[in-house]
């Protein structure tokens, strides 16, 4: 009983010392050193894709692809095999059918781009409930602000300041098919109001908000086996989410949403009663077009056609890249990771996420910790790009919240008899 007592302050001591190190890392001169980013942390201008430095893909709001919670931020974002949790939405719903919890809910906070600006801020909002011993329903909130923009004239007079954000809400349903086997489909809304509607008084043309609508298809599996006598478990996990409607800001054009396809395995030893340790890989793919190449003229001399339908975008995504085949497989990112538990109350985790140079270049370590006490699961991450203070990424923080209840177990007629007894 001793032992169990400390749980809770070994896991303090840890979330502190994460901290620390975030706090009293080295940070001098990083801003100056940035190259232009996209919101989501890839590196990239169009100067590269003329050149054929780098071809990065362009969804509309790239921020539904950020990692929203702290358990998966300190897995180098994987997520889509690892064992269930409160955050199964973003990664893999399927899951939810699996949670032994009756409900639960985690709220997340990640101050975003840090090296770039002090205002970008996403807050992630999840909840499920179990309906019965098969069946899931779950939701999301996940709320983006964008800082401030300011219009101006070419005089460099205010014509306007707008806060833009996005958002994005959804549905969820998951259910066990058969053992160790479940599915799920997800339904979302997003918008993205990135100008208040303000347009250039000599412009023409209407700017408005974004809206798109996208469904998430999912299926998980695990089985459970023994190396040595060691129980053990076996995970697959393979999502497609956000496949849904182009989104637009003016009348003409429409851009992609990130529709996105994951794979994922994952392999835990319950070592004892007390250690269980699990390893993660998973690859992904945007399933948009690749932006072809283009000579002076706007012509394309190499690739495809991307103005096509939401469907054949998906199709096209994997043979259109301007240098073929390789081109392609660079477009896959993967991720690698390690998570300790001790005691069910105590973790610590690493990983590493992968993104080929001329795809986004995004390289990064990750290492993260969590204590569970009593029903409340307290996390946090840290993020460490290979390429130091030069990424825009350098020194991202993730906090999560997750609150975990189980199924109120119906006393007994003969224990209800008991303590109405002993009331008397």
């Amino acid at each position: 009983m001793m032992r169990s007592a400390n749980y809770p302050l070994l896991g303090v001591k840890l979330l502190t010392l994460l901290f620390l190190l975030v706090v009293f890392v080295p940070r001098a001169g990083a801003k100056s050193q940035i190259s232009i980013s996209n919101m989501d942390g890839r590196v990239g201008t169009e100067a590269d894709a003329a050149s054929g430095k780098r071809n990065l893909l362009q969804p509309a709001v790239p921020l539904l692809t950020v990692a929203p919670d702290s358990r998966a931020g300190g897995l180098g974002d994987a997520g889509v095999a690892t064992s269930p949790d409160a955050n199964s939405q973003h990664w893999n719903l399927a899951k939810y059918a699996m949670i032994p919890k009756k409900w639960g809910i985690s709220i997340s906070y990640i101050p975003w781009l840090r090296e770039l600006t002090n205002d970008i801020n996403l807050a992630y909002l999840v909840g499920y409930y179990k309906i019965d011993d098969l069946q899931a329903v779950s939701g999301s909130l996940r709320y983006f602000s964008l800082g401030q923009m300011v219009f101006t004239n070419e005089q460099g007079e205010t014509l306007k300041s707008h806060h833009p954000n996005e958002f994005a809400i959804d549905v969820a349903y998951s259910r066990i098919f058969t053992e160790g086997l479940s599915g799920g489909v997800a339904f979302r809304f997003i918008r993205s109001d990135l100008t208040g509607g303000f347009s250039q008084p000599n412009s023409t043309g209407t700017v408005k908000a974004g809206t798109a609508y996208a469904a998430d298809l999912a299926i998980y599996y695990q089985h459970p086996f023994s190396v040595k006598g060691i129980p053990s478990e076996y995970a697959i996990g393979f999502t497609l989410t956000n496949i849904g409607s182009k989104l637009s800001y003016n009348d003409e054009d429409k851009h992609f949403i990130p529709m996105n396809m994951r794979l994922g395995a994952r392999w835990t030893s319950h070592i004892d009663q007390y250690n269980d340790l699990s390893a993660d890989l998973e690859l992904s793919k945007l399933l948009i077009p690749t932006p072809p190449r283009r000579d002076a003229n706007g012509d394309i001399i190499k690739g495809k056609n991307p103005d096509v339908s939401v469907v054949m975008g998906m199709i096209q995504s994997f043979y259109d890249a301007p240098d073929g085949f390789a081109e392609e497989m660079r477009e896959i990112t993967w991720s690698t990771a390690l998570e300790y538990v001790y005691a069910k109350q105590f973790a610590v985790r690493t990983g590493f996420f992968y993104e080929h140079d001329t795809k986004g270049g995004r390289k990064f370590f990750s290492i993260g910790a969590g204590i569970t006490y009593n029903v409340f699961t307290l996390d946090a991450a840290y993020l460490i790009p290979t390429a130091g203070f030069n990424s825009p990424m350098a020194n991202t923080m993730r906090f999560s919240l997750m609150v975990n209840f189980d199924k109120r177990k119906k006393k007994s007629k003969v224990e209800r008899l008991k303590e109405k007894k002993e009331k008397e």
